[in-house]
């Protein structure tokens, strides 16, 4: 996964392996604007060249770590992503959340997804 360096809207990118090459891109994340009060990006797969339309989509609040992420522009929910609150977590300052990853979706390309909210969230508050 890498970061677009040179993007208004948080741009990432991800390659198959250790690729950086244009033909193992995966799938690029976007914010859908600027300037955000709430999480929304959306989420192209690499044959999607003209991104007039997203793949998929997160809506949601990371800072309340509730997101959901969509099919495309739909409302067909394909994951959720809830904070889990403990004694533990709320004691030590972490953050621990679950994800549901509904029936015949990659969980990994979900959890690729969560990873890279986890970044670009942690860029805003370093």
């Amino acid at each position: 996964m890498l970061e677009k360096v040179f993007s208004m809207h948080n741009r990432w990118e991800v390659y198959r392996g250790d690729s950086t090459n244009a033909s193992n891109l995966l799938f690029s994340v976007k914010k859908t604007s600027i300037i955000q009060l709430k999480t929304e990006m959306d989420v192209f797969l690499a044959g999607n060249t003209e991104e007039q339309v997203c793949d998929f989509k997160i809506k949601g609040s990371y800072f309340e770590r509730l997101c959901a992420f969509y099919l495309g522009n739909s409302d067909v929910m394909i994951a959720q992503m809830n904070r889990k609150f403990t004694v533990s977590n709320i004691l030590l300052g972490k953050d621990t959340f679950g994800v549901t990853v509904f029936p015949h979706v990659d969980y990994v390309f979900i959890a690729a997804l969560v990873v890279i909210l986890d970044e670009i969230h942690r860029d805003r508050s370093d």
